[in-house]
Formats: C-alpha cells, sequence, structure tokens
C-alpha cells in the first residue's frame, strides 16, 4: 500500500495537473507586483493632416507620457490644406508610490494561491482512497480467486470419486451427472473470479497512474489501522480537512479581493519621463518653420516630472466593490454547509467501520460453521452414506461463505480508507 501510494504522488496525472495548477497561480500572484517595475516604450509617428491651431500633431500612445508641444497660428476659417506632421520618441514610466493598491492587490492574488494548495491537498486526498479502495479491491479479488480455485479442486475431487463410485456400480449414474454439473458451475465461478481480479488490477493501475494494463499486489495482508474515539475524530477532521480548510480560504481570498477593489480608488504617484524629437509643417503662430516642413522630426525635447492622479469617484468601481461584499457571505454560508457535511462524512464513516468490523466476526463464524458442515458431508459422501446433492450443498454454502468473508475484509478495509479520508488522515 505504501508504494502504490507512493507511486501515485509521483505518477498519478491529477496530482501533477493540481501542483501546475499551484505554480501556476504563483506566476499570476506575481503580475500586481511587476507594477512596481519601469514601463519603457517607443514610438513613431507620421500624419497628413489639416493644422486649422495646431501642428506637430501626435495620437498618444497607451505606454508613454508625450506633453503636447506647439501650436498653429490662429484663424477665423479653417482651411483644408494639408501638411505632414512627425514625431519619434522613448519614454519611461515609475511607479513611486501607490498608497498601498499593488499590496491589496497582491494579497488577494497570494489568497488564490492558497486556494489552490488547499484545492490540491483535496485531490491528493481523494487521489490517496481512490488507490486504498483499489488496492482493497484487489485483494478481495485475489481471496475469491483462491476460494473458487479451492471449490473447484474440491468439485473435481467429488467428480472423480462419483465417476469410480458408478463405474464399480456403487453409485448412481445421477451422483456423477451432479458431480459434472457442481464442476462447470465452479469452472464458471473461476473464470468470473479471475475476471474479476483482472479488473480489479487494472482500476489499481490507473489509480496510481502507472503505464502498465494491470498492477498486482503482495500476498500481505493489510491490516487497517485503529480508529480513534469520534469526538477525537470530529476535532481532527475540523483541523485538518482540506477542503473545509479550502473553502475558508475562499472566504479570506474574497475578502482580500474586496479589498484590492475598494484600493482601486487611492491615489497615485508616477515618475514620468520622454525623449522625443518632432516636427510639424503648418506654419506657426510665431518664429519660423521647422526644416523639412514637418517630414523630418529634428526638433528635440525632453520631460520629466511627478504625476499625481486621484480618482476621487468611479461607480464602477464601487459597484464591484458591492458586488465582491456580496460574494463574501456567499463564502461564509460555504464554511457553515461544508462543515456540517465534514461532520456527517465523520459519523457515517465512524458507523459504517463499527457495522463492518461486527459484520466481519459473524462472517468468520458463518466459515467455520460452513467449514465444518461441508467436513460432515464430505465423510458421509465418502463412506457412501450421504449423496451428491447434499454434498453439492454443504460445497455451495461453504464456496458462498468463504466468499463473503472476502467481500467483508474488502468492505472494512474501504470503510477503513473512507473514515481516514473523512478525517484526512492522509495529511
Amino acid at each position: 500500500m505504501a508504494q502504490a501510494l507512493a507511486y501515485a504522488h509521483a505518477h498519478q496525472p491529477a496530482i501533477r495537473e493540481a501542483l501546475a495548477r499551484v505554480s501556476a497561480r504563483l506566476e499570476e500572484a506575481k503580475i500586481p507586483t511587476a507594477q512596481w517595475l519601469p514601463t519603457v516604450g517607443v514610438t513613431a509617428q507620421l500624419f497628413a493632416m489639416t493644422a486649422n491651431n495646431t501642428t506637430a500633431t501626435f495620437a498618444q500612445p497607451p505606454y508613454m507620457d508625450l506633453p503636447r508641444i506647439g501650436a498653429t497660428s490662429s484663424t477665423t476659417a479653417g482651411s483644408f490644406s494639408p501638411y505632414a506632421s512627425t514625431l519619434v520618441g522613448v519614454g519611461l514610466t515609475q511607479e513611486v508610490f501607490d498608497f498601498g493598491r499593488i499590496e491589496a492587490q497582491r494579497a488577494a492574488a497570494d489568497a488564490q494561491v492558497e486556494v489552490e494548495r488547499r484545492r490540491s491537498d483535496t485531490e491528493r486526498l481523494d487521489i490517496e482512497f481512490g488507490v486504498e479502495e483499489a488496492y482493497f479491491s484487489v485483494s478481495a479479488s485475489k481471496a475469491i480467486v483462491r476460494a473458487s480455485d479451492e471449490a473447484y479442486e474440491r468439485s473435481r475431487v467429488h467428480r472423480d470419486l462419483a465417476k469410480r463410485g458408478v463405474d464399480a456400480g456403487l453409485r448412481s449414474p445421477i451422483e456423477l451427472t451432479r458431480a459434472e454439473a457442481d464442476l462447470a458451475r465452479f469452472d464458471v465461478g473461476q473464470i468470473k473470479a479471475r475476471g474479476g481480479e483482472a479488473v480489479a488490477q487494472s482500476v489499481l493501475s490507473a489509480a496510481i497512474g502507472a503505464p502498465d494494463a494491470a498492477v498486482d499486489i503482495s500476498s500481505e495482508i493489510l491490516q487497517p489501522a485503529d480508529m480513534p474515539a469520534l469526538p477525537e475524530a470530529i476535532a481532527l477532521a475540523r483541523q485538518r480537512d482540506p477542503r473545509l480548510a479550502e473553502t475558508i480560504t475562499r472566504l479570506k481570498a474574497a475578502e482580500a479581493h474586496t479589498r484590492a477593489i475598494g484600493a482601486e480608488l487611492r491615489p497615485d504617484l508616477t515618475l514620468t519621463g520622454t525623449l522625443s524629437g518632432r516636427a510639424g509643417g503648418a506654419p506657426p503662430s510665431s518664429g519660423p518653420t521647422a526644416n523639412g516642413d514637418g517630414w523630418v522630426p529634428n526638433v528635440p525635447n525632453w520631460d520629466a516630472g511627478l504625476v499625481f492622479s486621484w480618482p476621487l469617484f468611479d461607480g464602477t468601481i464601487n459597484a464591484r466593490r458591492n458586488a465582491a461584499h456580496s460574494a463574501e457571505d456567499v463564502r461564509r454560508s460555504d464554511i457553515d454547509v461544508v462543515s456540517e457535511q465534514d461532520l456527517a462524512a465523520v459519523r457515517q464513516a465512524y458507523v459504517q467501520v463499527q457495522v463492518a468490523n461486527a459484520a466481519l466476526v459473524a462472517l468468520n463464524n458463518s466459515v467455520i460453521a460452513a467449514r465444518a458442515n461441508y467436513d460432515q458431508a464430505n465423510a458421509r459422501f465418502n463412506s457412501g452414506i450421504g449423496n451428491a446433492v447434499e454434498l453439492a450443498d454443504a460445497e455451495a454454502v461453504r464456496t458462498n461463505a468463504e466468499i463473503q468473508l472476502a467481500l467483508g475484509q474488502f468492505e472494512i478495509g474501504r470503510a477503513r480508507a473512507a473514515f481516514g479520508r473523512a478525517i484526512a488522515e492522509g495529511l
């Protein structure tokens, strides 16, 4: 079991996917902090346009603060004569002080990373439960195969004994035909049992993420671990269950998201600087026209400054913040729901283990009684007192009891694994 779990941790695609999602969230959490890095951009622009009361016209690029410089002569009547206008520039903007806005965004992103970690823990526990369930299934299927093989071998011995008795004239021919029918029935049981074992082995292979078509287990009988008392189990579930922790973390992430939205209304202080060259061919209001008639951006300019901005009111941001507050209420309700579900799951799993343990005692007694009954019927048949029908009934009772015992052992193993999942024992 330990090897199966270790292999699943290393090779199960679902676990690798969960870890990849955590890594992706970690990279996303770095995005807000990147706002502290400077933004550098270049632009080159060429226009043919009218120039009524303007010159050296340009479009403002989104990654550069480019101050407007220049003006044409004022006129009472516009002209549709075109002039050339060119501009090249390189600019830099740098965050100076954000008043906590970036930190709020980073906190919200970090909360999402923690949510993804808790989610991956939940998936890992679910995968571990699937591996344990598949492991016990293979163990039970091997026990069923063993019981079927032994039943077939005993039936074959009885068939041979009946044949010798019929050949010697000591038994009725119906004794042989009944023995042949029983042997065929147990042969079918063998085939089904081996098919069930192959299916269980393939399920185990898929559960641990192995490339093989089937994976077998050792013949060692795995004894489930002892359970804590129910009050202690409930306390462990509340303390360690990753699904509840994920739900609590989602609430914290929702609260951080609300704070990050509110932080968008805080002031912002930015350093800006630009180096540019420009020229406009339109007649200026004073001074000479630039050389090249606006086709060569040979008039240099530079600027550096601090830009303070403060969105005093933004209805969209306020609406988003109100919606985020409502989402927090949903997350708080989720905590109560998941907590109640976890409590119910622990109690149900606890009772299932107790029932399976009690049933296992009864199943062991049933096997002991069935084997004693079979021994008596076999002795009567061998001595010529009993008949094939009596022996076949005893054989069927014994085989069924042994198969039910194997299923009972599977049920107790599965119930204990489910209890371990309920209290997050794998963490």
